[in-house]
């Protein structure tokens, strides 16, 4: 009986044993499958094209070049196999894996940068010009009706201050009111009656309406006569644009002897390119500098945006005021200003290296372990002091490759690695 029980358990460690040794055996066929060399010849103009045998390439017929490739080198599949439900979680598109072999990482040194939320800050350049102010335009009037006997006004472009003499004029009607004013002051001097008071106030009222100043009639009062030409003084400050106002000419009331710009205010116009045009809002502070104010900055704010984009250039006008109480910027200066703009919330940033352009897609090489990456296309959004907003594409802490990423997209290129690269090149074969 004890004899029988020890067969038994000596067929069952004989049947372990099988059982291991089959395993084992597997796994070395495995093994071996993988680690074999795959030879191909490829053109190295055209890294799509992959042949079994050597020949010429069917596009440009340059011989082609012998590519040997070890089991290590993970194909596309494999990758995204063993990747699966990290991409299906975040819907990313993977269009390239490469997988290095041990030889290549002694010489790949490649530097990462995690994937970052960041408060982003714009600083948008801009290029201005400085005009004349609308809201500052004035005009010296007629008030009465008269002729021009003198022009002060030497012409077109000088500086007109208040209470600067423009014009001498004569006129009748200025004349009868200047006596009237006399009279009245006259009679009140004697007599100090109320009814002298009204007549005096109402003088004085109308002489000033018509832009007489007070020290004129006063002294009109001293010499006892109002002067046969009477001397219009400046009402406002501004640099004369238009010089109507000629010796001999005659104007009704209400017609303008100078026209001007006080340039106390003046604006500063600038372009905004159209891919910057939607970050621009009416309040936003706004550092300028002018060649002709060598070390200073003036700071003012966007107070106006116009609503059209030139059609030509394909910008926006933007403007904003500056006070110019010492009048040292003249219209026609150039400005250079600086838009500091601060973006809504924190968005997902990588470095302008980490970025390949192929101008059909943006890729970004992610590492997934110390031999093998990534491509992945990306949507990126604006870009601030060096870094690039992606909108989609990535994850949080995801680690890209910033330096040594063209190197991993030429070994992809090389290799047949791109998605489109296979799909290419089985059309090709099919075809």
């Amino acid at each position: 009986m004890n004899r029988f029980f020890k067969n038994i358990v000596m067929f069952v460690i004989l049947l372990n044993i099988s059982f291991c040794l089959n395993i084992l055996y597997a796994s070395t066929d495995n093994l071996e499958l993988h680690n074999h060399t795959d030879v191909y010849y490829t053109c190295s103009m055209h890294p799509q094209i992959r042949e079994k045998k050597p020949g010429k390439c069917p596009i440009c017929h340059m011989n082609l070049t012998k590519i040997e490739i070890d089991g290590e080198m993970l194909n596309a599949s494999d990758v995204q196999h063993s990747d699966k439900k990290h991409l299906s979680q975040n819907a990313e598109k993977v269009v390239a894996n490469v997988k290095l072999r041990k030889a290549q990482l002694k010489h790949f040194k490649p530097d990462f940068f995690p994937v970052s939320e960041m408060k982003m800050t714009k600083k948008i350049r801009l290029l201005g010009l400085v005009l004349q102010s609308e809201q500052t335009e004035s005009k010296i009037p007629a008030r009465v009706k008269g002729r021009v006997e003198k022009v002060y006004v030497k012409s077109t472009g000088s500086f007109v201050r208040i209470n600067d003499p423009v014009i001498d004029l004569y006129s009748p009607e200025l004349i009868t009111a200047g006596e009237e004013y006399l009279i009245a002051r006259k009679s009140y001097e004697l007599d100090k009656d109320n009814l002298f008071k009204e007549m005096l106030d109402e003088s004085e009222k109308k002489l000033s309406l018509w832009g007489i100043k007070k020290f004129q009639y006063d002294n009109w009062y001293k010499n006892g006569k109002v002067p046969r030409t009477i001397t219009i003084h400046a009402n406002t400050n501004g640099v004369v644009i238009k010089k109507n106002a000629i010796v001999g000419k005659y104007f009704k009331e209400g017609e303008n002897f100078f026209e001007l710009w006080d340039l106390k205010d003046v604006w500063v116009e600038m372009d905004v390119y159209e891919s910057d045009a939607s970050l621009v809002k009416i309040g936003q502070k706004i550092d300028l500098m002018f060649s002709a104010l060598p070390g200073e900055i003036l700071v003012s704010h966007i107070d106006f945006i116009n609503p059209f984009l030139d059609i030509k250039s394909k910008t926006l006008k933007v403007r904003a005021t500056i006070k110019n109480d010492l009048g040292k910027l003249r219209p026609g200066m150039v400005a250079n200003a600086v838009l500091n703009i601060e973006m809504d919330g924190k968005s997902l940033v990588v470095p302008r290296t980490a970025i390949i352009d192929t101008g059909k897609r943006k890729v970004v090489w992610v590492k997934v372990n110390n031999r093998t990456f990534q491509a992945k296309a990306v949507l990126t959004g604006y870009e601030s002091e060096g870094y690039i907003e992606i909108k989609n594409g990535l994850i949080k802490n995801e680690e890209v490759v910033i330096e040594g990423n063209f190197l991993l997209d030429a070994q992809a290129q090389l290799f047949g690695g791109y998605e489109d690269m296979k799909t290419t090149t089985e059309m090709i074969h099919n075809h």
